[in-house]
């Protein structure tokens, strides 16, 4: 007859592997920690608990143990890691734990792996990879968002202005925010919104002090230059459907409600006599390439 393991000592073998699993976030690979007969030592641990009749199935207690040493490693190593870092430095270092930490949760479940067979399926409750997520989205994601967009922001409107800044560093922290919300949060829609908002904000203060200093012809190829430019930049980080939105919001914001102010300009710097729809049609004349099904006309009001 198998010997009962109690959950007492169960525990204590699997502790040996939870502490070890934890170097794995401050940058140990898993292969100098863990031997093949290691791996197995702890799965047959989870297995025999899981298996055996109860009273002595512990199933919900290692899931449990499963889930608290998941917090554990983020509370002690990756929110510390976290909170003193900041702009770019904060962003590298969010995704330097993300690896990590998808690294750590890798192995923790093969130990625990017995679980997603045995247990998950018939309680109808997160599997260890959704549980991995959720925590992180719970302990980080959701207290540090804030700080995680106002970093990206920083970057975005630095390279606006003529700073290089490290492109696929913004391509992988939108993955990452795509990642987070494992298809059930849309956590980059979250952050596409709000990016939007910035640049709104941005190219709404540019259009009024470049109104003041240039011409309408300057105003107007200066436009032109701005749009290709931000198409090229945003282009290597945004999805198209986000490149699409974005680059009707700068057009918005420096050609729709600035009509009136270069119509004026128009007729003041020459006898031309450019009108609402003229303006119109240069607006829509300004493609946003192959890809784009948005209406520009829609977007303007109607002369009253």
């Amino acid at each position: 007859m198998r010997r009962i393991v109690m959950l007492d000592e169960g525990l204590r073998i699997l502790e040996e592997g939870i502490v070890k699993a934890k170097h794995i976030l401050i940058g140990h690979p898993p292969k100098t920690l863990f031997s093949g007969e290691d791996y197995m030592k702890f799965y047959n641990c989870v297995y025999t608990m899981c298996s055996q009749r109860q009273p002595y199935d512990y199933s919900g207690q290692l899931y449990e143990r499963y889930k608290t040493a998941l917090e554990e490693s983020i509370v002690s190593v990756v929110l510390p890691s976290l909170n003193d870092k900041r702009e770019a430095y904060l962003l590298i270092e969010l995704l330097q734990m993300w690896a990590n930490y998808k690294a750590m949760t890798k192995c923790l479940s093969g130990f625990f792996l017995y679980l997603d067979h045995h247990f998950v399926g018939r309680r109808n409750i997160p599997s260890l990879n959704d549980l991995a997520i959720l925590c992180f989205r719970n302990l980080v994601f959701s207290k540090l968002y804030g700080s995680f967009r106002e970093a990206a922001f920083s970057l975005i409107n630095q390279e606006r202005n003529g700073k290089q800044v490290q492109q696929d560093l913004l391509k992988n922290v939108l993955n990452f925010f795509m990642e987070i919300g494992d298809g059930k949060i849309d956590c980059y829609e979250m952050f596409e919104q709000s990016m939007l908002e910035d640049a709104a904000s941005y190219y709404s203060q540019l259009a009024s002090e470049l109104l003041c200093c240039m011409s309408y012809t300057d105003y107007i190829q200066k436009v032109v230059w701005l749009l290709i430019q931000e198409k090229e930049r945003a282009g290597q980080y945004l999805k198209q459907a986000s490149l699409e939105k974005l680059l009707e919001i700068v057009k918005w914001k420096l050609m729709g409600e600035t009509a009136q102010v270069l119509i004026e300009k128009q007729k003041a710097e020459s006898r031309d006599t450019t009108t609402y729809q003229d303006l119109l049609s240069k607006y829509a004349d300004m493609s946003l390439g192959e890809g784009s099904s948005m209406s520009l006309s829609k977007q303007w009001p109607k002369q009253q």
